[in-house]
């Protein structure tokens, strides 16, 4: 039985696993300058039979065809390799190299369960029908994201279906969880300018004070979210960042804000928008201020497809109690996910693997100082993408 074939495989080959896990962490990069990773994935993949496409869009990301002997789908696989602006703070044997920079995400583990699995499809390709799409992605972490360079590069035209999993370090790699539909959240950013009129302070008659005019803003937008929001509809609008520094005598005549914006769906993201624009002319009203708004989306919601989240769930309960104990619905995250790029063309879902290390109540979480990946988690990721995409490569 192949499964059988590639379980055995990806147990033999689980230490280069850990190897290529440990190597990559002590390398972190940043976002769209990933050059010795990409080189790094590309080394490994030289004198394999695959056809490889690198310095996509002309960044880093790179795709592995691998062609198999007889008829099937094209199912695409996707795991990202970028990092953090982060310093680590884990005591690991095997920390970061690159000072100010960590992989505090899980993208080293990604990339590396996900070349053992490739590699062991490779050697299973004989046995194999239809075409895997091994997707290496740059700059999952920064806007615009590598994921728009992959869909416009045109290798992904003719994919039938797209799986991807991240680590999740609520809990321990015997549990794999998946969610129906929105699942991730997305991301808008703005900037705002207030500009008033300045003056002294012993005089606020005589100037506009940009201040209180933001500081107002600052109040009235949470009304967005808690009056103008459908209370079944899921949005956080947050103020991230407010300047208006200057001499204690003097009223501002300009201070600018910064803030972020999360939703589950797009219309929300569009209501909010709308929304804070009606908000700040109201604001140039009240206070004779002019404003200059800026808008801008950083990532669209990650919505699974609820076809392809029923053959991974009917997949992965035949093998509940093997290589993991539970599978279960996961809840909605309001953080980002740029493989919503994928899903809004391909159909697909995106999943979860726990990364908790064991015995212990609460594990750091992504992006914190002190993330750390429990390795089983490879072994058990690339079991499970590699029994679905096994499942899927077969024409019904």
């Amino acid at each position: 039985m192949l499964r059988s074939l590639l379980f055995k495989k990806l147990e033999q080959k689980e230490q280069d696993m850990i190897k290529h896990y440990q190597y990559l962490h002590q390398y972190p990069e940043p976002s769209f300058n990933e050059v010795k990773t990409s080189q790094y994935i590309e080394a490994f993949y030289e004198n394999k039979d695959v056809v490889i496409h690198n310095r996509i869009g002309g960044n880093y990301g790179l795709i592995v065809e691998i062609e198999g002997s007889l008829p099937g789908r094209t199912i695409a696989l996707r795991a990202d390799f970028d990092a953090l602006n982060i310093t680590e703070d884990t005591g690991l044997p095997f920390s970061s190299k690159n000072k100010g920079w960590m992989h505090a995400c899980g993208h080293d583990a990604h990339t590396a369960y996900l070349l053992i699995l490739a590699e062991c499809l490779i050697e299973l390709k004989a046995h194999l029908p239809g075409k895997i799409m091994i997707i290496h992605q740059h700059a999952e972490e920064l806007a615009p994201g590598g994921a728009i360079d992959m869909m416009q590069s045109g290798y992904l035209n003719d994919v039938d279906e797209i799986y991807g999993i991240h680590l999740f370090p609520d809990y321990t790699p015997d549990v794999i969880s998946y969610r129906k539909g929105p699942t991730m959240g997305g991301r808008s950013l703005f900037h705002l300018k207030v500009k008033g009129k300045g003056g002294h302070g012993s005089s606020p008659h005589l100037a506009n004070d940009a201040i209180m005019a933001a500081s107002t803003f600052v109040t009235n937008v949470q009304t967005v979210v808690s009056r103008r929001l459908n209370p079944f509809d899921m949005g956080v609008v947050t103020i991230s960042s407010f300047n208006g520094l200057g001499s204690l005598n003097v009223i501002q005549d300009s201070v600018e804000l910064a803030g972020d914006v999360r939703y589950m769906e797009s219309r929300i993201g569009h209501q909010i928008h709308d929304e804070i624009e009606q908000l700040i002319k109201g604001l140039e009203d009240t206070f004779n201020i002019q404003c200059e708004f800026k808008y801008e989306l950083d990532c669209i919601p990650l919505v699974n497809h609820y076809k392809q989240t029923d053959y991974l769930i009917d997949i992965l309960a035949t093998s509940q109690g093997d290589y993991f104990e539970s599978l279960k619905e996961h809840e909605q995250l309001t953080s980002s996910e740029d493989f919503a790029i994928y899903l809004e063309k391909i159909p697909g879902t995106f999943f979860f693997v726990g990364c908790k290390p064991y015995g212990i109540d609460k594990a750091h979480f992504n992006h914190s100082p002190k993330f750390v990946v429990n390795e089983d988690a490879l072994l058990t990721a690339s079991k499970a993408l590699g029994e679905v995409v096994l499942n899927r490569l077969s024409i019904e």
